[in-house]
């Protein structure tokens, strides 16, 4: 906990000059990224940690990805604790060794200051290819970590200052867009650089000695606040069960349970009971599992909780060895985020039965990956696309959920059109909300998306990675579960329905549609206000026999304005 003799001026200084030092590598990520994944979905992170690796200050990027910090941390220290010199960056993606999956790969530049070390900078991107069997190496059907891509153990990109021209040769080698993977490198080593030049600045200013007394105390801040907010909560064992819908393999359901066990400040999350690891590349890394469940405890949590090291200090977390959420060698995990998104899903809601005024209902499952790739015979140049759609948030207490937005576990955006069609042989036929989709409530859900593609190139390997396809996304207190997700081929012909994970060879002209599940309602659908439903009504976000359904709507004669009367008639017989 801060000490007194902290200034509390200079302490909130202090931290707020590290959270502006995070969001402005952040940025500076995104203006200098070659590939559209990073610079235009966002799918990259940012954070800086202390000497001893601990988080300080993490950017508002994507929260799956920050929480696994920690071990990968862990990793570089009993790696390279003794072989750290001024000028060292250090990258790799091994999900075995630190990592989550191979497209992410981390890059950590060590923050030297009159010889002493005083810190890290690291950022994570989401790589656009790292080889393997399919482009983008993203594939939910493989079987496994082999057929994956480029493994690469904690290796010196640059030692001293100097590149690693071999390693970099042997990237260059792997990957289907190598430029566009060696400009996001550089991307990433130039953040890496603000990050450190920044830092150094706190420490010219306050001095090596002094900063460092401040570190320990925002981190003993942060775990003080988590532990005041876990204490309010009732001791007791909280349960949640969630499913996958299958592993692309089998659509046999795929169970995820937790049991979350206030004791006292202290706050216990055990997945036993959850499947074990699955054939298909949707197994998750434990340090993935902790990531998720960390922001999940996170969003239960004040506004001004710091997200720093100490809030891990007061969550444990396991999950059997061998499991879906822990799996050992050889698993593949290439598509793990839609496990990730599950186990947040699973963690709020049991959170939900503790703060169930900060809980929401779940979301649209996270968001789908559409990947389309080949060769241009036009340009003669490989492309991969991929589409990672972002779709609709849960109900929550007093709102409706939001759509068209990031998944609150991401913090993505969605490919703009125009970005997809300039660089990609894709033609996007239609990008909509999806009327009737989101989980009817007192407050609704979102809606989901509908994203429609036509294939310009001759050919393309195609993969789809989604879920709630047989498992809806669950309402609250009442609340309703949203529409499901569906995929379709050729709509307007054979109008085919695939699979919620596929990988298949499509040609010129094959036509895609993805509709995206919604987020769940929250609260009594029958006590929704009329004026609420007349607007959705109106936006064409729902249908006059969606809200006789789900609402208990009586419509005038003319079946143009609700018959307030009526409704509430029929409301009230039907309690």
């Amino acid at each position: 906990m801060a000490q007194k003799n902290h200034d509390p001026i200079t302490f909130a200084v202090i931290k707020n000059a590290l959270d502006t030092i995070v969001d402005d590598m952040a940025f500076a990520v995104m203006r200098t990224a070659r590939s559209p994944i990073v610079r235009d979905v966002l799918d990259y992170s940012v954070t800086l940690c202390d000497k001893h690796g601990r988080i300080l200050s993490q950017a508002k990027t994507v929260a799956l990805h920050l929480g696994a910090v920690p071990d990968a941390m862990d990793v570089i220290i009993k790696n390279y604790s003794e072989d750290l010199a001024p000028g060292d960056v250090i990258i790799f993606n091994d999900p075995y060794e630190g990592g989550m999956h191979l497209p992410d790969i981390f890059m950590i530049r060590p923050i030297f200051y009159q010889e002493s070390l005083h810190g890290y900078s690291v950022v994570i991107a989401h790589h656009c290819d790292v080889g393997g069997r399919v482009p983008g190496s993203n594939a939910a059907d493989s079987t496994e970590i082999f057929q994956e891509g480029l493994r690469i153990s904690p290796i010196k990109l640059y030692s001293k200052g100097v590149l690693n021209d071999t390693l970099m040769r042997i990237i260059r080698k792997n990957v289907r867009l190598p430029e566009l993977v060696a400009g996001d490198l550089e991307a990433q080593f130039a953040t890496c650089n603000l990050g450190e030049r920044e830092l150094l600045r706190l420490i010219e200013n306050y001095g090596a000695d002094e900063l460092n007394g401040y570190f320990d105390a925002l981190i003993d801040y942060g775990e003080q606040l988590t532990r005041k907010a876990i204490k309010a909560w009732p001791d007791g064992d909280y349960f949640f069960e969630d499913f996958i819908d299958g592993d692309g393999f089998t659509t046999d359901a795929i169970p995820i349970c937790v049991k979350l066990s206030v004791r006292d400040d202290h706050l216990y999350v055990d997945f036993e009971g959850s499947s074990p690891q699955v054939k298909g590349a949707i197994n998750s890394t434990l340090s993935f599992v902790k990531s998720a469940t960390y922001l999940s405890v996170r969003c239960a949590l004040d506004e001004e909780v710091p997200n720093n090291a100490g809030v891990y200090r007061c969550i444990s977390i396991s999950a059997p060895e061998g499991s879906i959420l822990n799996p050992v060698m050889p698993a593949a995990v290439a598509a793990r985020a839609l496990t990730g998104y599950r186990v947040v899903d699973t963690v709020l809601g049991a959170l939900s039965q503790l703060a169930p005024k900060k809980i929401m209902a779940a979301g649209e499952g996270g968001n789908t990956v559409l990947a389309f790739g080949g060769w241009d015979k036009t340009t003669r140049e490989p492309f991969v696309l991929v589409d990672m759609i972002n779709g609709a948030w849960g109900g929550r207490w007093n709102k409706d959920g939001v759509e068209g937005v990031t998944n609150p576990s991401q913090n993505m955006s969605n490919l703009p059109v125009e970005t997809l069609e300039l660089r990609y042989p894709m033609m996007m036929e239609e990008y909509s909300l999806r009327p009737d989709s989101c989980g009817a409530g007192e407050f609704r859900g979102g809606l989901g998306l509908i994203r429609q593609y036509r294939l310009l190139a001759e050919e393309a390997v195609l993969q789809i990675r989604a879920d709630r396809h047989s498992h809806a996304p669950y309402g609250l207190f009442g609340g309703k579960p949203a529409a499901r997700c569906v995929n379709i081929l050729d709509p307007e012909g054979e109008n085919t329905v695939l699979p919620a994970k596929i990988t298949r060879t499509i040609g010129r002209n094959v036509v895609v549609r993805h509709e995206q599940a919604g987020g769940g309602g929250y609260g009594d659908p029958m006590k929704r206000s009329l004026d609420l439903i007349r607007e959705d009504l109106d936006n064409g976000k729902i249908s006059a026999e969606y809200a006789i359904q789900h609402h208990g709507v009586v419509f005038s004669a003319d079946g143009c304005s609700i018959d307030s009367h009526a409704t509430l008639k029929r409301r009230s017989a039907a309690v």
